[in-house]
């Protein structure tokens, strides 16, 4: 099993280049960042976790911005969006983005997309809330079209458009993984479909995330895909906790810390290493 480290960047917290510094020292695979543009102060959408919104929910940095400072002071570590909300982006603009990075990074992306849950965010981008899963689908799979062909077009409902020329191509073959970051009753399916792994997020106590595996690994035989991975973003952070997802199924697991500075952040890291070498 490998071993992630998952974390917003704020402003206020250890900087991006240093956290993949100390990430890639501690022997972690790969270092997650999430997204979102901005947080409409009306607040209609409740959080998902329930309560009131974490601080960094509105302080988050950019991820490309972030991760390119990464990738420069990094070699190995995997360079991963958990998520990018690819319903908020255009997506030309955002193939070519990630096609440079992960260029430059020496092919080292985890694309890992959303289609959110902040109604009121994706409104401000335009986005039609109840039209998100399927422009999540259509604009991963017109991504794929761009990174895969030197004359790339894509006809779907919501995302059109005739033959493109776009350089530069990614450095991984055929294109960096993208993983699927929802939850849900079709989450799988979504998978299967146009992903190429899953990143659901570890539930505290989550008692069903090996059935769910088992049968994403099912569909996915059943479709010719083969095994597709599961990089868990959260668990419990104990040994207990890594070893359920280990017996899950899981790949990889990202142990998500808070935004702190660099002292708390060193501690964290220190411990969440020891953890990870218990299962190496």
């Amino acid at each position: 099993m490998k071993f992630g480290i998952g974390m917003f960047p704020t402003e206020y917290a250890m900087d991006p280049a240093t956290l993949g510094r100390e990430c890639e020292a501690r022997g972690f695979d790969s270092l997650y960042f999430p997204e979102h543009t901005h947080i409409p102060t009306s607040r209609e959408s409740p959080y998902p976790g329930g309560g009131e919104l974490p601080r960094e929910y509105t302080h988050t940095l950019d991820p490309f911005v972030s991760l390119t400072a990464v990738a420069g002071a990094t070699t190995t570590l995997r360079l991963g969006f958990g998520v990018c909300l690819v319903t908020e982006r255009d997506v030309i603009s955002t193939a070519k983005a990630v096609a440079t990075l992960d260029l430059l990074s020496g092919g080292r992306v985890d694309f890992g997309v959303g289609a959110g849950w902040n109604v009121e965010e994706m409104a401000n981008h335009g986005t039609d809330a109840a039209q998100r899963f399927r422009l999540q689908r259509e604009r991963v799979e017109a991504m794929k079209e761009i990174w895969t062909r030197d004359e790339a077009e894509y006809h779907g409902q919501l995302v059109n458009f005739d033959p493109v020329w776009q350089w530069p191509k990614p450095a991984q073959t055929p294109h960096p993984p993208v993983l699927i970051g929802n939850n849900g009753p079709n989450a799988l399916k979504r998978v299967v479909r146009y992903g190429d792994g899953w990143l659901p997020l570890g539930l505290r106590g989550n008692t069903g995330l090996a059935d769910e595996i088992s049968q994403l690994q099912s569909l996915a035989s059943d479709a010719g895909r083969g095994q597709l991975p599961v990089i868990v973003f959260g668990c419990d952070d104990t040994e207990a906790g890594v070893d359920e997802l280990m017996r899950a199924g899981a790949d990889s697991v990202l142990f998500v810390l808070p935004s702190v500075a660099a002292d708390e952040m060193l501690a964290l890291l220190d411990a969440r290493a020891e953890l990870a070498a218990k299962f190496s």
